[in-house]
């Protein structure tokens, strides 16, 4: 019994490592996330299930840009998470065509929309969002093959109000 615990152990080990190692790269680092639904596109194609790589180290404070996609969880079902384009940044004064007004974003919150406004559920429908709930920023997408690249970050033009 002890000679076989003893050739099994070294593997025991390194799947132990490897798994407190990968927990951490994935809270702390970067971790993959499935691309689902239209709101995106056309940064995301609904139909090739895309995955993206999440960078995290922005997180530490909170080094987010306009025009970053981001997720986070959503102000309505902490449970799921959401991938939208960053607009505003606390304090940045907004215009919201929809409803032909102008809102300045509350100091912790940000503003976030999908680039295809006709599907997307986001701060049009639901207001600012909290800072606290942003878990990353999408730098690329990964897979599939043929899709491979880095994420651009774009802001549409004049939503931002200079005062």
């Amino acid at each position: 019994m002890a000679r076989a615990l003893a050739a099994v152990w070294p593997l025991v080990k390194g799947c132990i490592t490897g798994s407190v190692l990968g927990i951490t790269v994935a809270d702390w680092v970067a971790s993959v996330v499935t691309m689902d639904g239209a709101s995106m596109h056309p940064t995301f194609d609904p139909q090739q299930a895309e995955r993206a790589l999440v960078e995290k180290r922005c997180l530490y404070r909170y080094d987010f840009s306009r025009g970053d996609v981001v997720v986070f969880r959503s102000p309505r079902d902490h449970r799921e998470l959401m991938v939208k384009r960053l607009i505003a940044l606390p304090g940045d004064w907004i215009q919201i065509p929809e409803k032909q007004e102008i809102r300045q974003i509350p100091e912790g919150h940000c503003w976030v929309e999908g680039d295809n406004a006709a599907l997307s559920f986001d701060s049009r429908s639901y207001g600012p969002v909290p800072m606290g709930l942003l878990r990353g920023r999408v730098t690329h997408i990964i897979w599939p093959p043929q899709r491979i690249g880095r994420v651009d970050r774009k802001m549409p033009e004049g939503r931002i109000m200079p005062l």
